[in-house]
């Protein structure tokens, strides 16, 4: 950066007015992220002040997010900051591992669908459009009736009632405020979505851990959760996010049986994520099967369909979804019934339904093919569901630090992990230093990707 450009950007030379300056410069973009800027004798010289001056101003700007000092090497501008997001969601897009200015050229750690293998909703849009030229109305079903057989042919047991939310997390939180209580507990499984920690934070819940398997949540882990009385049991019955593993259909009668037999489990509810839901490689489960009075399962689209879509569909017993549907009118009121209609179309038109089929093969496909490559590699891991593989790794910051000096982004496998009350990762084969290597963002050259993520594995030693 050009000292004279900042120097003549500042108007008052005090700390105010240096960082009111510097401010300016990067939020229009004249000092793009990776920016190593003057030092502060030099920027103090020719502002004719002394250091202090400037230290107090740089001072500012790192608590604002905006700069970061490192040492010898100098101080250099930030990536702008997403404060939108919540904590965990803040660690899994964070690049500070990358170097100074340079974006990753593979982003694998953003978790979103390949944008390629989306379905064409404009297609949706000028079909639905005609048809749902009316959006006037404030009466009509919030559940566009139409939608209501291809959703139930797809759904994994008959649900007693459905309705419609604004994407799979809205559907979890829904269920939560409507079955939990300040302070209540809730299992959940370790690891699990940073996200859905962050949400049970936001609404003084407290996440009680338990183990899972290839198979999913272990039923022992359960019945030792159970002992805490929860509220809740949130599972992600398929492609579970990070590790890919999905229920099977004994597992999930076992843990039905462990939550009727169990003293405090009797009474608890069952939450269901399914996220990935129709580009999952696995059959569809769900305890509601054996539990439909107190399951509620949320089947989301955004990964099928598109994020920006914003829709979800989700089954109860009709007291509860009554109640959700009710509350729901006090704010939103209802999912935009114009985005239920494209939904509807994209469910029932044959390409966007062999689109959803390519897309599903393509990720089971990515999967098998990097899990294959780092196997061959020495890397103990398995091809598993999803949008998602779970690397082990002998230090987690180490093999980041590798990845994004080779340009390659992946999450950090510790913002997956439940933290226990005295603050220690509770036990557990998944628990531990791993990476998150998202396949939506790998399309081609999958053998020399699993070589750098090797290499990183090598070098974290």
């Amino acid at each position: 950066m050009p000292l004279a450009t900042l120097v003549d950007a500042v108007e008052t030379p005090t700390p105010q007015g240096i960082a009111s300056a510097l401010s300016m410069l990067i939020r229009s973009g004249e000092l793009p992220p990776g920016t190593r800027l003057p030092t502060v004798r030099d920027i103090a010289r020719e502002l004719g002040v002394s250091p202090a001056t400037v230290s107090t101003a740089w001072q500012g700007m790192v608590k604002a997010g905006l700069i970061q000092a490192r040492g010898r090497a100098g101080t250099f501008v930030l990536e702008p900051t997403t404060p939108w997001l919540t904590p965990r969601s803040q660690r899994l897009a964070d690049r500070g591992t990358a170097a100074p200015g340079m974006a990753p050229r593979l982003d694998l750690a953003s978790g979103l669908p390949d944008p390629t293998l989306l379905p064409d909703v404009s297609a949706s849009l000028e079909r639905v459009a005609p048809r749902r030229a009316s959006v006037t109305s404030y009466t009509q079903p919030p559940l566009l009736p139409e939608l209501e057989a291809p959703l139930r042919e797809r759904w994994p047991y008959s649900p007693p009632a459905l309705a419609m939310v604004d994407g799979a997390m809205d559907g979890v939180e829904r269920a939560l405020r409507a079955v939990a209580r300040y302070g209540d507990r809730v299992v959940v499984e370790n690891p699990t979505f940073p996200m859905l920690l962050d949400l049970l934070d936001h609404l003084h819940l407290m996440a009680v851990p338990a183990r899972i398997d290839h198979r999913g949540m272990v039923p022992a882990a359960l019945h030792e959760a159970l002992t805490s009385r929860p509220a809740a049991v949130v599972l992600q019955p398929r492609a579970h996010n990070p590790t890919g593993a999905s229920l099977t259909a004994s597992r999930a009668e076992e843990l039905a049986t462990v939550l009727s037999r169990h003293r405090y489990g009797r009474d608890t509810v069952v939450i269901e994520d399914d996220h990935t839901n129709l580009v999952s490689a696995a059959p569809a489960v769900s305890l509601g099967t054996w539990l439909p009075a107190r399951t509620l399962h949320v089947g989301g689209f955004s990964k099928s369909h598109g994020p920006d879509l914003r829709v979800a569909a989700m089954s109860g017993p009709a007291g509860a979804i009554e109640r959700i549907v009710g509350y729901r009118v006090l704010g939103p009121g209802w999912t935009s019934r114009i985005l239920q209609a494209v939904l509807h179309d994209l469910l029932t038109t044959r390409p966007a339904i062999a689109s959803i089929s390519a897309a599903r093969y393509a990720y089971f496909a990515r999967q098998r093919e990097l899990a294959s490559c780092l196997r061959g590699l020495g890397v103990d891991v398995e091809a598993r569901d999803g949008l998602n593989v779970w690397v082990p790794v002998p230090d987690e910051a180490a093999a980041r630090v590798t990845l994004a000096a080779a340009g390659i982004q992946v999450s950090p496998g510790s913002a997956f992990v439940v933290p226990t009350p005295e603050g220690d990762d509770a036990p557990g084969p998944h628990v531990g230093d791993h990476i998150r290597v998202s396949v939506g963002g790998l399309r081609e050259a999958i053998p020399d990707v699993a070589a750098a993520i090797a290499a990183a594995c090598e070098t974290s030693r």
